[in-house]
């Protein structure tokens, strides 16, 4: 990566809770005094992310640049999307409510820090999950999770864009009536099961895994992901696995399947011919069946700090 390269940055900070013009002063103020060129392309309506965010890499690849990310999760997982195959330098400046993909691979939600990594940064190859071709850092799920997501905006347009209003959402989803799943799994290997679930939920990201309990966490960082299902449960014992996972304990949970892969292919044994709701990194969306999940064949080549120091502190935040 040349050390003057030029940063293509799509700026869509102002759907989450930061302060947008603030975040565009800090950016550009840093930019010009270490004497670096660079482009915000701005997404006034989330429709255009997308292009935006195709137009950024086309920029990056064809000046020797880089693309970069600032926002939440849904700007870090369609800018990824795009830059994946085209091998250029990723950068994020994180802005999401959890940040996991951000706190995992060392960086900080706060937007200096975050500028001065894009700035002085260390390429770090980093895993991509693949949910039928669409692309997720954090996590893929079908069934409950997708609902909580949904659930969880519309909380969020009430009360705010808070952990705790993410909580209470979630909280008050699993108390209520959902549907059971029976699903065919079939590993790389050919191993098949059959799987009666609420919900399958599968993790690319260690400190997530970590955080709930999940021995899966070192896994996800050497070309496997993490499948997580719940055994036929009340919406009662839905409410307790979850205070399990808050207290890190998730795999003591007898009701909890888990298990790591590097191919997966679900096939639902009902209603095998109707689209399923899934979710990645946040965003839901339909998909036909059968599912086919599993590890890019390319990685990101993602900034991060060069500091360990800083990195770990962004880690623990």
């Amino acid at each position: 990566m040349r050390p003057d390269a030029p940063c293509f940055i799509v700026f869509n900070i102002g759907s989450g809770h930061g302060d947008p013009a603030a975040a565009k002063k800090t950016i550009a103020d840093a930019m010009r005094r270490a004497g670096r060129e660079f482009e915000l392309l701005e997404v006034d309506d989330p429709k255009t992310l997308p292009d935006i965010a195709r137009r950024a890499v086309q920029m990056a690849v064809e000046r020797d640049g880089i693309a970069v990310a600032a926002g939440g999760d849904g700007t870090i997982n369609t800018v990824a999307a795009a830059v994946l195959e085209s091998e250029r330098p990723f950068g994020v400046l994180p802005q999401g409510t959890f940040n996991y993909f951000g706190r995992a691979n060392g960086l900080s939600q706060n937007i200096e820090e975050s500028v001065q990594t894009l700035l002085s940064g260390r390429i770090q190859p980093t895993q991509v999950g693949l949910i039928n071709g669409r692309v997720f850092l954090v996590n893929a799920s079908i069934g409950l999770y997708p609902r909580i997501l949904e659930d969880r905006e519309v909380f969020k347009k009430r009360y705010g864009r808070h952990r705790i209003v993410a909580l209470w959402s979630a909280a008050s989803t699993v108390l209520r009536r959902h549907r059971h799943w029976l699903l065919q799994l079939e590993d790389e290997r050919g191993r098949e099961a059959i799987l009666q679930t609420p919900t399958l939920f599968v993790g690319n990201n260690a400190l997530q895994l970590e955080q709930v309990g999940l021995p899966q966490a070192p896994d996800v960082e050497t070309g496997f992901l993490a499948g997580v299902a719940m055994k036929p449960i009340s919406r009662w014992g839905l409410f307790q696995l979850a205070f399990h996972g808050a207290l890190g304990r998730l795999a003591h949970a007898h009701k909890v399947i888990h298990f790591a892969f590097r191919e997966l292919t679900v096939t639902p044994l009902r209603h095998h011919h109707q689209p399923m709701k899934i979710a990645t990194d946040g965003e839901v969306a339909y998909l036909q069946p059968p599912i086919r999940l599993g590890v890019a064949p390319q990685s990101l080549q993602l900034l991060v700090p060069r500091d360990p120091a800083e990195a770990e502190k962004a880690r623990q935040a």
